[in-house]
C-alpha cells in the first residue's frame, strides 16, 4: 500500500511539474517570438523607408523587451529627430 501512495504522489507532482514548465516555455516563446519581430521591425524600417536610426545596444535592448511596439517607440523617436538620431 506504501508504494501505491508514493506512485500516486509521484504522478502529482509529475503533472504539476508538466504544467509548470508548459506554462513558463509558452510566456518564453511568446516573449522571444515579440523580442525578434521587434528587432526585425526595426530592421526593416531602418532598410525600407532609409531612416537613420543608430543601432545601439539601448536600440536593441527596447526591442527585445518592448517588441514591435518598442521598435514603434523607437522608430518615432528618429523620425522626429528626438533620439537614436
Amino acid at each position: 500500500m506504501v508504494v501505491g501512495i508514493i506512485e500516486i504522489f509521484v504522478l502529482a507532482l509529475a503533472i504539476v511539474a508538466a504544467f509548470i514548465l508548459y506554462k513558463i516555455l509558452k510566456t518564453a516563446t511568446c516573449l522571444t517570438i515579440n523580442a525578434v519581430l521587434g528587432v526585425l521591425v526595426l530592421m526593416a524600417a531602418k532598410l525600407l523607408f532609409g531612416l537613420e536610426i543608430a543601432i545601439t545596444w539601448v536600440a536593441i535592448l527596447i526591442c527585445a523587451i518592448g517588441g514591435i511596439f518598442g521598435a514603434l517607440v523607437i522608430i518615432v523617436l528618429n523620425y522626429l529627430k528626438i533620439a537614436f538620431v
